[in-house]
């Protein structure tokens, strides 16, 4: 098999006339079309939603997939599936679905999100058009440019001994904590996010700032990028808003943690392996 058959490919401009059936990412609202059965779930590999009965609100073309074309499609909210089809949200689909093809729905969920909310110039109200060399929208009256929104995120694991921290937001399913997140401000570093966040959230200080790793995370359009820090100084007082509970764990003492899907875990699992 040739490499470019095994990879994804992304590109903006669209072929003039596909020869053969595509991979097309189907989404109704945020809940993306597949064939599940006992074995996973496989995406619709057709020349166009169209042969499977369904109306496409947008389309954008993403590059190659395993060799075919690959589309995102935006449909009506209220569409339904085809015979033998589900829409299932992403993370329901973690495991299920092919990895590549589970990290190329990341991308077009994020775009056709993105076009359905720009749709009209910011500046003067036109219709924007989109650019055939670059993902973008065009105002054909300003040329104001607007791509596609991505939203930097810091996500930190504070260690203190052989304890981590670890934190319950309100918003959580029951009894799950996590690391400390939260979104950078203008003018900020993302260190100094970190550091923000953690004294804001938390009510400590943290030091030994260290970089992690990345991960896209389209819900509905940031980027994570992930830490690790050691405790400084402080006593955890919590910030009402946002934070429900916090406290430091032993690695054998752990509660409820999020689901492999996310690099939060992968910080978690991380330590957990400095300790096992």
């Amino acid at each position: 098999m040739k490499e470019n058959e095994a990879a994804f490919i992304p590109a903006v401009m669209e072929p003039s006339a596909p020869t053969g059936p595509c991979w097309w990412f189907c989404f109704s609202g945020y809940r993306l079309l597949v064939r599940a059965d006992c074995n996973g779930s496989e995406l619709p590999f057709v020349k166009a939603p169209e042969e499977m009965g369904l109306r496409t609100v947008r389309k954008q073309y993403l590059g190659t997939l395993k060799g075919s074309c690959c589309y995102s499609a935006e449909l009506e909210e209220e569409t339904e599936a085809p015979e033998g089809m589900v829409f299932q949200g992403l993370r329901t689909l973690h495991g299920q679905l092919d990895e590549l093809f589970f990290r190329v729905a990341f991308t077009a969920v994020q775009i056709t999100d993105w076009d359905r909310t720009v749709q009209f110039c910011s500046r003067c109200g036109t219709k924007c058009g989109s650019r055939t060399d670059v993902r973008a929208k065009e105002c054909p009256e300003c040329g104001f440019i607007v791509f596609p929104r991505i939203s930097p995120a810091v996500i930190v694991l504070v260690e203190r001994g052989r304890q981590v921290l670890l934190a319950r937001s309100k918003f959580f399913a029951p009894g799950l904590y996590s690391v400390i997140a939260g979104f950078v401000e203008p003018g900020e570093t993302l260190e100094e996010t970190v550091f923000r966040e953690v004294k804001e959230e938390i009510g400590i200080e943290v030091r030994n700032i260290r970089y992690f790793g990345s991960q896209p995370w389209p819900f509905p359009n940031s980027l994570m990028i992930a830490f690790t820090a050691e405790y400084g100084r402080g006593e955890i007082s919590l910030d009402d808003a946002e934070i429900e509970d916090a406290g430091w764990f032993e690695p054998d003492r752990l509660p409820t943690i999020p689901a492999k899907i996310s690099i939060s875990r992968s910080l978690i699992d991380a330590y957990l392996e400095k300790y096992s």
